[in-house]
């Protein structure tokens, strides 16, 4: 870790032909009191790998002005007038919730292995960029209706709030059967002041290493989801406006990739379309990388919105 002894996407995927997104609570203005039940509700985004619904226009602005304060005198300590310290990596700390509707892994019950390859795949993943988690702690919870309808708004709310652990530097990840052929999402960073309650990726259990939803089964559904987390958008965010995703280096993408489309582009001018970024909607087989302008945009995110809250 880069100067801290601790730090403690999202996205709604579809396996088959429909994707449920999961809209995000309006965040609540600066020193305003936050609601955690503050606009959530969920709708159909057809045709679409990951459902989290992107910023507003209002958001991203709030987003950017809020950045552009925080950065704008980086070296000053958390907490002092005009900014504050952007990080450049750190140890997260991870409490993974199993929700399950029996023993067996069939039944959501994921093996401690499993859960232990599945930190390995996100270690590799954001390792290069300075950022590990560490699991901490592994619930295991027995409830047929919160493991089948955890994208249904109400139960998601009711398994959160009674699981969650830490504070807005601690990841929460759930695992569950969501349905509706979903394999998760996400909250992204500037959502928490106004849910801290909600805060956290829920993904579909076998979508783990050694779990059954090939070809999203190699464990990069988690790694996509806490890229979100982190405070990344998908590389195809803006269509072929080449900062549409806040990345300066992501070619830009009219549309998101499926399966592992080799030489694709869709964007005259800004080189061939990044199918094996994370950020994408390729196989997980496809997927092997971030870049340095997302790694930036990562230490800028959870430095202005998850530390010291």
């Amino acid at each position: 870790m880069k100067g801290l002894s601790r730090f403690g996407v999202l996205s709604a995927c579809f396996l088959a032909t429909a994707c449920v997104s999961k809209e995000e609570p309006t965040p609540a203005p600066e020193g305003a009191e936050s609601s955690e039940q503050q606009g959530l509700s969920h709708s159909k985004a057809d045709g679409s790998r990951c459902g989290t619904r992107p910023l507003t226009d209002a958001e991203e602005q709030q987003v950017k002005q809020h950045l552009a304060k925080f950065t704008g005198a980086s070296e000053k300590k958390p907490g002092g007038s005009g900014g504050g310290t952007t990080v450049t990596g750190g140890t997260i700390n991870v409490y993974w919730h199993v929700i399950n509707k029996g023993t067996g892994v069939s039944n959501g019950d994921l093996t401690a292995q499993m859960i232990n390859d599945q930190m390995t795949v996100l270690n590799n993943a954001y390792g290069a960029w300075g950022w590990q988690f560490n699991l901490v702690a592994t619930t295991r919870t027995t409830n047929a209706t919160w493991f089948n309808t955890c994208d249904v708004v109400s139960v998601e709310t009711a398994m959160k709030t009674a699981l969650r652990q830490g504070t807005a530097d601690d990841l929460n990840l759930y695992t569950c059967n969501p349905g509706g052929g979903l394999l998760g999402w996400a909250t992204f960073p500037n959502w928490y002041a106004g849910a801290p309650k909600d805060d956290g990726v829920v993904m579909l259990y076998s979508s783990v290493p050694g779990g059954s939803a090939a070809p999203y089964n190699l464990g990069d559904t988690a790694t996509h989801e806490i890229g979100h987390w982190m405070g990344l958008w998908h590389t195809f965010q803006g269509g072929c406006a080449k900062t549409g995703d806040e990345v300066s280096d992501t070619p830009a993408e009219r549309s998101a990739a499926y399966g592992c489309p080799a030489g694709r582009d869709t964007c005259n001018g800004t080189g061939v379309d990044p199918i094996n970024n994370f950020m994408d909607y390729t196989d997980d087989s496809c997927m092997d990388r971030f870049t340095t302008g997302q790694d930036t945009r990562m230490d800028q995110m959870f430095s202005a919105y998850r530390l010291n809250k």
